[in-house]
């Protein structure tokens, strides 16, 4: 049956096709049928009960520069106009953010939103990780310098990062004479109001950072992003380099923890990042990357699973 589907994404216009992993399941959703609405999470407004969007009717096409059509413009509600909500747009994860999961939690109970919203409000990607602890690197979270210096005296070698950083953005290696530590601690504790992330520096990063892909809490793919020369990033949006892979029984071992807890959570669509084959550093739930390099390398359909996903989510709450 044809869905009408809500997708909460930044403009159509910015997008690389030929990466991103919202665009991919776009295509999928259209090549079944089903109706794309766009809209971005400014035009949500809640009123007597109910939330509304501006929205436009979009199709969507494989052609760089060309690559969608706006329809018409239409107020929808996503209680009675809407099958699914697809929950896409890129982070931070501000209160702009949480505020949009915030209202599509409303109306969780007449469409289906992915991710779920809630799930997502509590499981930014670098908090919800220390429930795994077991699988993690050293990781310390704090804005204390002194707590700080003492972890590196401890690790020898570490990173520094921004709780709710993202893309590779804002990444320091902090070398085991810490000359830079106290600076950047003070910059980062002028710049955010929250703690940051201090890890062990895993020198595996040289050979790949792997992004392994969870669809309803079963194992979709995996790539290798492999930095670039001088760089300890991976993220492909900083110049990263994806590169075919397989897993690891630790990596294996890490899903089949993982897996169900999101699947529980309503978490459809979820990256795990796994470094040296056995150290969990992310679990991405706001909008995981990846899926077009994976089916590229492995020649999978993962838009097909994602929306056989959502399908059974909507048959079985049908019955």
């Amino acid at each position: 049956m044809p869905l009408r589907v809500a997708v909460q994404m930044d403009p159509l216009e910015g997008i690389n096709i030929a990466g991103d992993s919202t665009f991919a399941i776009m295509l999928g959703a259209q090549a079944r049928g089903h109706q794309l609405y766009h809209y971005i999470p400014e035009d949500l407004t809640w009123q007597d009960g109910r939330l509304y969007a501006g929205a436009h009717g979009v199709s969507v096409q494989a052609v760089a520069g060309d690559h969608f059509r706006r329809g018409e413009f239409a107020i929808l509600d996503f209680g009675k106009d809407v099958d699914v909500v697809l929950m896409r747009q890129d982070p931070p994860f501000d209160l702009g953010y949480i505020t949009a999961t915030h209202l599509l939690e409303r109306i969780q109970h007449e469409t289906l939103v992915v991710n779920d919203p809630a799930a997502v409000r509590n499981a930014p990607e670098k908090i919800w990780v220390l429930d795994f602890a077991q699988y993690m690197p050293p990781t310390m979270v704090t804005r204390s310098i002194g707590a700080a210096r003492e972890f590196l005296s401890e690790q020898g070698e570490i990173v520094l990062k921004p709780l709710h950083g993202f893309a590779g953005g804002s990444v320091f290696r902090i070398a085991a004479d810490g000359q830079n530590l106290a600076s950047l601690m003070e910059l980062f504790n002028q710049n955010y109001r929250e703690p940051h992330v201090l890890q062990k520096f895993i020198p595996e990063i040289a050979e790949g950072d792997k992004r392994i892909v969870l669809v309803d809490g079963e194992i979709a793919g995996a790539i290798n992003r492999v930095p670039g020369q001088g760089e300890i990033r991976s993220n492909l949006a900083v110049g990263g380099k994806a590169a075919k892979t397989d897993l690891t029984d630790r990596e294996r071992e890490i899903c089949a923890h993982i897996g169900p807890e999101c699947a529980k959570r309503g978490l459809l669509f979820v990256g795990l990042d796994v470094i040296g084959g056995q150290w969990l550093t992310e679990i991405n739930v706001t909008s995981p990357t990846g899926i077009v390099a994976i089916d590229q390398f492995n020649g999978t359909d993962t838009p097909g699973l994602i929306w056989d996903a959502i399908e059974r989510r909507l048959s079985a709450a049908a019955n």
